[in-house]
């Protein structure tokens, strides 16, 4: 019988040291660094200086600071494959200043002219792109799908 009770007594006494030890657990900080994730680009093919290509991607920033009303500022960073150029664009303010809030969706970039690089009638092309919030911190990159620019 004192057998039994002890058992009961170091099981009651264990279960309670792991929801103790569970509890103490901090919960994992939100990052104030934007992630991006790519989502397409359109269309397949384009044809020199005629097709715009639209990359779209998704966004999410914990603290809401992505975005710039200042069109001096650029936030969005394309870089063309071929070439290794990086075009710079600006992402309008998505939040109001100190807002702190969670924002998440969809972003189109739009490259009005591209054209082809080595002298062919046509060419492959993939995008990297970044972004950087207010505060400057720089997202991860994300590369496109390859796209063909024809003559």
């Amino acid at each position: 019988m004192y057998g039994i009770r002890l058992n009961t007594r170091i099981l009651f006494i264990s279960a309670l040291f792991f929801v103790f030890i569970s509890s103490c657990k901090k919960e994992p900080t939100p990052s104030n660094t934007p992630a991006i994730t790519f989502v397409s680009i359109s269309p397949s093919t384009a044809v020199e200086y005629v097709n715009a290509i639209t990359i779209t991607f998704s966004y999410d920033d914990q603290d809401g600071d992505l975005g710039q009303n200042d069109p001096n500022v650029s936030n969005l960073f394309i870089t063309d494959s071929r070439n290794s150029v990086t075009y710079n664009y600006r992402i309008s303010q998505l939040a109001p200043d100190n807002a702190n809030i969670h924002i998440k969706g969809n972003l189109n970039a739009v490259i009005k002219n591209t054209a082809i690089t080595n002298g062919t009638t046509s060419q492959s092309v993939s995008y990297s792109l970044y972004v950087k919030d207010r505060a400057g911190n720089v997202s991860n990159t994300i590369t496109t799908s390859a796209i063909t620019v024809t003559q």
